[in-house]
């Protein structure tokens, strides 16, 4: 497709704008690391969970989202319980309340305030920073695969190489595609940090949010329900499922049942319930240490940081499934003939491209385009942000250059960030394709996160080098168990994975001291966390009466319950409209309704009622420690 003047001036546009608003922000930035990495903690919480929002809504993903719908229709919304996308919920509920109450920097910071100093603490330190910046590097490949594929569709390289004073073999124009619009993130990222990401995630957002209206629009102006039923299996328009998939293409588009095969999802049962088994265990284990950790410890207060993650979900799922599904459906109608035609060979992350080649007209092509490098662009800044967090407030200003003053700290954030976008761009060119790094961080190296992470919160004996076990065993086996399942899919073998990470953790810690009393007393005061923490908790009450034991277990997992119903009714709604289905969108508007006056009941205002008890204890405590 070549694109008209009007929409390459509205994309050029865009990216001079995002530059702006990193140079107007770049003083407020500037003034010490708090500023930089957490916006100084003065940005409302809407803000944060919009600024979220539009760092989930990538292009990768949403590239790999639309094969999910073209293939398996409603059904597609359980596939993303894979990272899980329900960890929102159990974030809104109570995680998050949890880790803004720390009150610090980063995720390494935060391991000082459950473990210590000792050894051990030092050792799950040291393991917490190499996690976060493996992580990084993976997702920023990831997404730096994602836009060199798409852009390379709208601008022909036969016709920008005429400006190139350079020859690049063909393999290779994706990567050129991927450079230059990373250099850009990674600028305003660089100049402006998290103030910059947030401003420019709003704008981002709102382009975003039009270019999902638009495309749905489009899908149901083009496409009637009859239309759509005549190129889909039966049982492709509910979300409801048996033990086994039951889509059966083999009549329509033959190759898919291929493609159904090789993803591992035909026994769909199983699949959801492990999916469901891995995803309480890791967002019981909360955030990894990347943005999204970020984005919670940058709010005002820990029932913002609470409000933060709940608003992700209502802000990101509704645009996002008018996207998805009106570019699943135009693909559906439009293009089956010609994938039939392809055979095994059929490619569908090209969907996008294709769909907005053929369907949007002049103007809007270029808006669009603008939307999808905004989601691109939101993620990566997003992710770049998260590795020097950790490398310079937990490396360098830790072990090489304590004393160093704040333009000095700036400056060493502007180096690593270079640094970590160079080298995750190496990586991006030996990566195969978005899948392979897809499956690879969301199952086996998360495998290797979970057991450790959910211990720390709930078992006050688990300790520094129980954490830096388990973390490491956890790691190691997420490389080495792979190549004995070579031909599985990664959530099948999780069990294995978390089972060793868990006996690591256990044996590392029962071998060695507890994590000193003053540590763990003063965690639990300031966290409240519920859980096996029975012999501090008397403690913490022997010494301060004013402190109450967190019995609110069956309460939030109740809520959380509630809360993972009323996301799936955010999921489906757009989907439903899209296909026009009139009868199951207002059973879903009418179970959000339900579900959104109990959460208001049973969480918000009881929420409410004890952060302003937490606030009086905290000024008691601070009153007597004065004394």
């Amino acid at each position: 497709m070549k694109l008209q003047l009007i929409d390459v001036l509205i994309i050029a546009a865009y990216l001079v704008a995002m530059i702006v608003i990193g140079l107007m922000l770049k003083k407020r930035a500037s003034k010490n690391l708090d500023s930089y990495f957490l916006g100084g903690k003065t940005l409302p919480f809407y803000m944060l969970g919009l600024s979220n929002a539009s760092g989930m809504f990538d292009i990768s993903g949403t590239m790999w989202m639309v094969y999910l719908a073209f293939v398996y229709g409603l059904k597609s919304m359980w596939v993303p319980w894979l990272w899980p996308v329900f960890n929102q919920i159990f974030l809104m509920i109570y995680l998050s309340i949890w880790l803004r109450r720390s009150n610090v920097l980063t995720g390494a910071e935060w391991i000082r305030t459950r473990f210590g100093y000792g050894r051990g603490a030092n050792l799950s330190h040291t393991i917490v920073i190499l996690y976060a910046v493996i992580g990084v590097l993976g997702f920023l490949s990831y997404g730096f695969i994602g836009i060199g594929k798409f852009m390379e569709i709208f601008f022909p390289w036969e016709i920008v190489s005429q400006y190139v004073p350079f020859d690049i073999a063909p393999e290779y124009v994706p990567h050129v595609y991927g450079i230059f619009f990373t250099t850009i993130a990674t600028f305003y990222v660089m100049l402006g940090g998290m103030l910059s990401i947030v401003w420019t995630d709003v704008v981002q957002f709102g382009i975003m949010t039009v270019a999902g209206v638009v495309i749905a629009v489009i899908a149901m102006m083009k496409v009637s329900p009859e239309m759509l039923a005549a190129h889909v299996p039966e049982g492709w328009n509910t979300p409801f499922f048996g033990w086994n998939l039951d889509l059966d293409w083999s009549n329509l588009l033959p190759s898919v049942m291929d493609k159904i095969a090789a993803d591992q999802y035909g026994l769909f049962a199983i699949f959801v319930m492990m999916m469901l088994f891995k995803g309480i265990f890791l967002s019981m284990a909360g955030p990894a240490p990347n943005y999204d950790m970020q984005k919670i410890l940058a709010c005002k207060s820990p029932k913002e940081a609470a409000l933060m993650s709940g608003s992700v979900p209502v802000i990101l799922l509704i645009p996002r499934y008018l996207m998805i599904m009106g570019f699943a459906v135009l693909a559906i109608v439009f293009f089956s003939e010609d994938f039939n035609a392809m055979g095994s060979a059929i490619d569908f992350e090209t969907i996008l491209p294709r769909a907005i080649s053929e369907f949007v007209p002049v103007g809007l092509a270029g808006l669009l385009l603008a939307g999808l490098l905004a989601a691109f662009m939101s993620t990566f800044a997003s992710t770049v942000n998260a590795a020097p967090a950790y490398l310079v407030n937990d490396v360098y200003l830790k072990y090489i250059n304590p004393g160093a003053p704040a333009k000095t700290q700036i400056r060493a954030s502007y180096l690593i960030s270079f640094l970590v976008v160079v080298i995750s761009t190496v990586i991006g060119f030996f990566v195969e394709n978005i899948n392979s790094v897809l499956q690879w961080i969301v199952s086996a190296l998360y495998g290797g996160y979970i057991a450790a992470n959910f211990l720390k919160w709930h078992w006050w004996r688990f300790n520094g080098n129980g954490y830096f076990w388990g973390m490491l065993v956890g790691i190691l086996a997420a490389m080495i168990v792979p190549q004995f399942f070579p031909n599985t899919l990664p959530l099948y073998y999780f069990p294995v994975l978390m089972i060793v990470s868990f006996i690591g953790c256990i044996a590392g810690t029962l071998l060695t001291e507890p994590t000193d009393e003053e540590t763990l007393i003063n965690f639990y005061v300031r966290v409240r966390p519920w859980g096996l923490w029975k012999p501090v908790a008397e403690k913490a009450m022997a010494r301060y009466p004013q402190v109450k034991r967190n019995t609110n277990f069956r309460r939030d997992m109740f809520n959380v319950g509630i809360g993972i119903v009323w996301q799936c009714c955010l999921t489906l709604i757009p989907m439903y409209i899209v296909i026009k289905e009139g009868f199951p969108l207002i059973t879903s508007v009418v179970i959000l309704g339900i579900t959104t006056l109990i959460l208001k009941k049973n969480w918000y205002d009881k929420m409410n009622k004890e952060e302003k008890e937490y606030n009086v204890l905290m000024d008691e405590l601070k009153l007597e420690e004065k004394k």
